[in-house]
């Protein structure tokens, strides 16, 4: 599964990253909090909580929003 890192620019298009990354870096640290991009599907953010919690691990996912647009959000996924 490849999701996309959040931009840091607006203008700028987001960086891929792969599970197999996101969970190599999670067992360095044992926790983590990545920003998403909002270009990800839920569905897809669903399934990364979901792939963490069978593992035993708690994962958490909710909305920031950073500006009054609808479409000025991102998400945030911590995984401890």
């Amino acid at each position: 599964m490849e999701l996309k890192i959040a931009r840091k620019e607006l203008n700028s298009a987001p960086k891929g990253i792969s599970l197999e990354n996101i969970e190599s870096e999670v067992k360095k640290s044992g926790q983590k909090i990545y920003y998403f991009d909002r270009e990800n599907s839920h569905k897809d953010l669903i399934a990364l909580i979901e792939h963490f919690e069978t593992k035993g691990m708690s994962a958490y996912l909710r909305t920031v929003k950073y500006g009054l647009d609808e479409s000025e959000y991102m998400y945030e996924v911590h995984i401890l």
